[in-house]
């Protein structure tokens, strides 16, 4: 979502708040103005905790509470809890650093180090920009070589905190101070690493950074935590883990490259008209399992624990819908902890392309104690093997398919650690699921597949042809039939209690209430809802009103309910997805439904879905990962958590909104077999998983059409194909344009054809408050392929049907 400069002033304003400490509990309390629900507290330390990754540990931790810790990097204080825009500004009612976590685990810090940090970040005051000019890193001071061999003297380890963040509109940059350290930081481990014999780097980064800078270190740095963006509890969490409190089972969510330019979309991103997707369903782990191990520094699923385990597989049954796989995991180690099973598929090369891994499922084990063991079973839906022909090559085009072959299964705790776990031989192709063309590409591109040669496979581009969408003759055979107008003096209420159907409330209501019931109010912060909500749709107008229909309150997320209020501000998307625990997520979110609804709202515009196409996408933190099945996994935990209070999740940005630079120009150029194996795929798992009541769409075009009016998107496959029956609404301020295939319809007749329900925030100009009558689009109405009651009528109830199943 969009915000302008209005509330910048705002925005910096908690921004300096965050970077200082924020607020006590205790001022919270006096101030009266809301307290944490529940377990909270507890569940978002708990979140932050399992998330945090451990890279490396050459028996540098966990420490011992009477370690004499030297902590350097003025992150120590000015700690970036999550990353800045929509979905991590939120008004927290305290904020725990890594000092503070220290201090309150009982650990030890040297005492006058933390003074010289903390003279220079009082005299030097975190810069936090405004809207799309946030600060990547804040500026560190120089200490002399005395002044960290003396530390060394006084103290047992370092650790060395290095932050990072971006945010909307604000993309990380191939600089240093952004993706690269800084010539500071760089001299500062150094220093470090030439006076402490054991030093830890802790990361306090929302995406990827470049790691290559490790391999320059090998023994001098004996410890390595990627702790994400941890929310308010982030200093806890990492206190937990330092001292053992907490044994580490975080796992990467991505791949870390030795390189930036190893990432196979390095050389197609950040342009601002379009970028080509030429890795193609080579994201990530399944282009360097596939072609490049030696390239990945880190693989994904990767991350370390205090203690060891191991997984043994006890049955493997492949039937005709599932493959079921029951494995003991036993802690081996001295320490109790939990540990993350994950399990890989291997489908055969045919006339189709495929990564040689591609995780299918995983589980993660109860806290196990020494010795004892925890049965796990992973259940696999053959449709998750099963690989789309968008060219016909094996005479099924736009079909789901599983090509003859032998289908290995491998299960370990990161996707290079694995054994075999069975295998079954399909003796002839098998089509799961005929299609049809939807978001074809409109022009030529390249697209990698894998090309074997000498027993190893290379990435080869070959070309994609180009397909002419038939889409105006497939909308005009699908219009919805009218129901058409009565006067009738009709009130939802009696929706509600069973006593007419919706549709026959609808009939009720002009061409004017049907337009009102497709956009929102008008602008941000509604005085519908609590201050500092997005937006109101619904009832937001007086005949709406009277009619018993109530205005839908919309709130930022995925981090928190961002509102003017104090709310909880939970760990980033990418923290979140790292425990690799769904029935956390879930119970942590089940309880920021309950302050959803306490605060007044009625839908939380989260969680954010896209996929981690590339490392320099300003918005990772706030998404899962760079695989589709935990993308997925994850958005069904978080929508489940969120509706459980009656409120409503709104998966974000369907689809393909893996850049921030251009957003609401860029268009992404993408196959279709990618589209739907990749970057649709987590929004089709939690759809029908979840049942979500709300999506938003992106800003960006997919292959020369923008999401927002994208009938093959919000009607073809969200609803036709996968059976959702919410409401689809635009992102904040959507790009104007004319219809292709209608020359008569443009923005809200031509979004409404798409069946995008809601325009939000309603307004054209951003400086408009209130609701206006959208006489073009109820201009077009009875005019030759205008738009048609019928349509109205069709997202009016669509919209309703989700407010019947709110609780207000």
């Amino acid at each position: 979502m969009k915000f302008k400069h209005k509330i910048d002033k705002f925005v910096s304003t908690l921004s300096e708040r965050i970077s200082s400490g924020g607020v006590s509990q205790l001022e919270v309390k006096a101030e009266g103005e809301r307290d944490i629900f529940g377990n909270m507290p507890a569940l978002a330390r708990k979140a932050a905790s399992e998330g945090i990754v451990l890279l490396k540990n050459n028996n540098a931790l966990p420490y011992k509470l009477d370690t004499k810790i030297s902590v350097f990097g003025r992150c120590q204080l000015d700690y970036f809890y999550v990353g800045y825009g929509s979905g991590g500004d939120v008004n927290a009612p305290y904020f725990v650093n890594v000092i503070d976590g220290i201090k309150n685990a009982g650990g030890h810090v040297n005492e006058w180090l933390l003074e010289y940090y903390k003279d220079f970040t009082k005299n030097n005051p975190a810069p936090h920009g405004f809207w799309g000019h946030w600060p990547m890193n804040f500026e560190e001071p120089s200490l002399d070589d005395k002044m960290i061999e003396r530390a060394s003297e006084e103290s047992d380890v370092a650790l060395v905190v290095i932050g990072r963040a971006a945010g909307e509109d604000r993309e990380n940059t191939l600089t240093k101070g952004s993706y690269y350290l800084t010539d500071e930081e760089r001299n500062l481990l150094d220093n470090v690493c030439n006076h402490f014999s054991n030093v830890t780097v802790l990361l306090d980064c929302g995406n990827i950074i470049d790691m290559q800078w490790v391999l320059d270190y090998e023994e001098r740095l004996r410890g390595i935590i990627y702790a994400w963006q941890g929310g308010m509890e982030s200093g806890n969490a990492i206190a937990d883990v330092l001292f053992g409190r907490v044994n580490p089972s975080g796992r990467l969510t991505d791949t870390i490259a030795v390189r930036y330019e190893d990432y196979p979309s390095a050389m197609h991103f950040g342009n601002k008209l379009f970028n080509t997707y030429v890795e193609d369903i080579f994201v990530g782990y399944r282009y360097f399992e596939t072609f490049s191990k030696e390239k990945a520094l880190f693989p994904f699923g990767y991350g370390l624990s205090y203690s060891n385990f191991d997984i043994e597989v006890l049955d493997f049954k492949a039937d005709n819908d599932k493959i079921k796989v029951e494995v003991r995991v036993t802690n081996i180690g001295d320490v109790a902890g939990k540990e993350v099973v994950e399990l890989y598929a291997n489908a055969p090369q045919g006339k189709l392309s495929k990564p040689v891994m591609s995780l299918v499922a995983f589980d993660k084990t109860i806290n196990l104690e020494p010795k004892e063991s925890q049965k796990i079973t992973l259940e696999v839906p053959v449709y998750l093997l099963a690989s789309f022909d968008d060219t016909g090559a094996t005479g099924h085009k736009y079909s789901y398919i599983l090509e003859k072959g032998e289908y290995k299964f491998f299960i370990g705790e990161n996707v290079r650690d694995v054994d075999e776990a069975g295998s079954f031989e399909l003796k002839e192709d098998r089509v799961l699921e005929e299609l049809e063309a939807v978001c074809a590409p409109k022009e030529y591109m390249d697209r990698i597949v894998a090309f074997k040669v000498n027993g190893s496979f290379i990435p080869k581009k070959v070309a994609l042809k180009p397909e002419k969408p038939y889409l105006r003759k497939r909308i005009l055979d699908n219009l919805p039939k009218e129901i058409g107008h009565v006067v009738h003096n009709y009130n939802f209420s009696q929706v509600k209690s069973g006593e007419i159907s919706v549709e026959k409330f609808v009939s009720s209501l002009t061409n004017q209430e049907l337009e009102a019931l497709t956009r929102g109010e008008g602008g941000m912060d509604s005085s519908y809802g609590v201050a500092g909500n997005a937006g109101a749709f619904g009832g937001i107008i007086p005949e709406l009103n009277k009619k018993g229909v109530p205005a839908v309150i919309t709130t930022d997320g995925p981090a928190g309910i961002r509102i003017r209020k104090y709310t909880s501000l939970l760990p980033c998307g990418t923290a979140l997805a790292s425990t690799f625990n769904t029935r956390l997520v879930e119970e942590l979110c089940s309880e920021m439904g309950k302050e959803l609804k306490n605060a007044g709202s009625n839908v939380l515009l989260a969680p954010g879905m896209n996929i981690h196409r590339n490392p320099l996408c300003g918005r990772n933190f706030e998404y899962f990962s760079e695989d589709p099945l935990l993308t997925g996994k994850m958005a069904v935990a978080f929508v489940r958590g969120i509706q459980s209070s009656g409120g409503s999740a709104c998966p974000k940005h369907f689809a393909c909104n893996n850049q921030e630079s251009s957003r609401t120009i860029n268009n992404s150029i993408v196959s279709q077999r990618a589209l739907r194996e990749i970057y649709l795929k987590g929004f089709e798992i939690c759809v029908k998983e979840a049942k979500p009541l709300n999506i938003m769409t992106s800003y960006n075009k997919i292959n020369g059409v923008w999401s927002h009016y994208n009938y093959d998107l919000a009607t073809t496959v969200l609803r036709k194909e996968w059976g959702f029956d919410g409401c689809v609404m635009t992102d904040w301020w959507m790009k104007h344009s004319a219809s292709h295939e209608f020359p008569n319809l443009r923005d809200n007749a031509y979004r409404v054809r798409s069946q995008v329900d809601v325009y939000m925030p309603g307004s054209f100009k951003r400086t408009e408050k209130k609701y206006k009558p959208d006489n073009s689009l109820l201009e077009t109405i009875g005019l030759k392929n205008g738009i048609t009651r019928g349509e109205l009528e069709r997202s009016a109830i669509n919209v309703l049907n989700m407010i019947l199943k709110l609780e207000y």
